[in-house]
């Protein structure tokens, strides 16, 4: 059994194959691009400014994913040697850059699917506060400075590793330190003022989703009979498309619009959670 997840066993039998025919993860990537109203997010933003609780965009489209994970699990699988596995806890990564650098760290950020608004904001904070220090500021850092003071030593280690992992053998030490092990990859691009993109599925690891934010623009809609432009703000979203089908997709992408369309039912815990993740992190 592995560290990071739980077999399986009733998964419809086209997924059960399809990964036999996709072995690789960027065999089976789809692409699609959610444009998200920026009228809701900004009147929300705005009321929350006002009562001296500032929330972020990152904040709002982190919480609607956390309670679209509570509500569609399956979202949180993953494929690994063939096999289909429930994810025993919501883990996501993200860049985070350095001050006077153009280049970042990476690390994991830890969800609770109970968790509201406020924690995920709690959490985004501290997880950017403890990043942006100088020097190797998680265990990632560390391991990767390690591997490169040896020649040699990263082709082997990596071979070592990806063999482990395909065999369920890959210590959770390690997995914890692993930026390939997530349940989802997200890029802020419009902190840097670029365009969403399609970040392209790592075939080492279990990451099954990666999200970008693009930079806001205007996209036409028909609303009784004229063409009217509104504001959005894209997500780029890559996915796995073994861990489920098309319809189960639609759906969560749709409900993941009706939060961001409503945020103040983010402010709460879920109603349901359709898939208990067995236990708690701490950080």
């Amino acid at each position: 059994m592995r560290a990071d997840g739980k077999k399986v066993k009733d998964a419809q039998p086209m997924y059960r194959v399809a990964a036999y025919i996709m072995k690789e993860r960027n065999d089976a990537q789809n692409m699609i691009v959610l444009d998200i109203p920026e009228e809701p997010l900004h009147r929300y933003i705005n009321l929350r400014r006002r009562a001296n609780k500032p929330i972020s965009h990152l904040a709002l489209i982190l919480a609607a994913y956390v309670r679209t994970v509570a509500e569609f699990p399956a979202l949180n699988r993953f494929v690994v040697n063939k096999r289909i596995y429930d994810r025993n806890e919501l883990a996501v990564g993200m860049v985070v850059l350095k001050p006077g650098q153009t280049d970042g760290t990476i690390n994991k950020m830890y969800f609770d699917l109970t968790d509201n608004l406020d924690t995920v904001q709690d959490k985004i904070l501290a997880y950017i506060d403890e990043n942006r220090a100088a020097g190797d500021t998680n265990s990632t850092d560390k391991i990767i400075n390690i591997l490169l003071s040896i020649p040699g030593l990263v082709s082997f280690a990596v071979g070592l590793f990806k063999l482990m992992d395909k065999w369920g053998l890959l210590p959770k030490k390690l997995i914890d330190a692993s930026p390939f092990h997530t349940s989802m990859v997200i890029s802020n691009l419009a902190s840097i003022r670029t365009n969403h993109i399609f970040h392209h599925c790592y075939n080492f690891g279990t990451t099954s989703l990666l999200l970008t934010i693009g930079n806001m623009r205007e996209v036409a809609k028909r609303k009784g009979g004229e063409i009217r432009f509104e504001r959005c703000i894209p997500l780029g979203l890559v996915m796995d498309e073994r861990i489920c089908n098309g319809s189960y997709f639609a759906q969560a992408f749709a409900a993941l619009k009706k939060y961001l369309a409503n945020p103040e039912i983010l402010e709460t815990v879920p109603d349901k959670i359709n898939r208990p993740i067995p236990y708690k992190r701490t950080k």
